[in-house]
């Protein structure tokens, strides 16, 4: 029995600000523990059939995020990694239905280290109103991660594969 089952949970749900390492660390995360993966921003783009940015540009904020948390209240995922974009706290249905399906782990990385690590924020496809810098979306969605993470691991000053491990750790806990 997996330390998963024994939690309850079936999955491991990855949320945090775009460029905190969500899918690049969810995909060796799952291969270390022998889980499926799922990254629900390419989801969204199989099922509207449009690039992320293409689907924020034409839907506005609001729209994209109706959209997402849509599509995220529906799925059915087991023994999987679930990387998020980093919008999803804003739906409560879709957070919710995350609760309830799996372990939610924030991937905690400095607003310095996200500017480091995000060359191009116009075509990333992240969902900002208008107006709106990276820095204040940071200051707005860091309070949602914290409320709806069932553990926090910092993404600062650690390669993928520590950052893996240290989550991996954390959940066997």
């Amino acid at each position: 029995m997996s330390s998963l089952e024994i939690s309850g949970k079936e999955n491991i749900i990855l949320i945090g600000m775009p460029g905190s390492g969500k899918s690049t660390s969810g995909v060796l995360l799952a291969k270390t523990l022998g889980l499926s993966f799922l990254d629900t921003d390419l989801l969204i783009q199989q099922q509207e059939r449009m690039l992320l940015q293409d689907i924020v540009d034409a839907s506005g904020f609001s729209g994209f995020i109706e959209i997402e948390e849509k599509m995220i209240s529906n799925l059915q995922a087991s023994n999987s990694v679930i990387s998020t974009g980093g919008s999803v706290v804003y739906g409560e249905k879709a957070m919710k239905h995350l609760k309830d399906i799996g372990i939610i782990v924030y991937l905690d990385v400095s607003f310095p280290e996200i500017m480091r690590r995000i060359q191009n924020i116009s075509t990333r496809g992240i969902a900002l109103k208008l107006g709106q810098s990276l820095e204040n979306l940071y200051e707005e969605r860091r309070p949602l991660y914290e409320r709806y993470a069932d553990i926090t691991v910092s993404g600062d000053d650690k390669t993928i594969e520590e950052l893996v491990t240290e989550i991996a750790e954390k959940i066997k806990k």
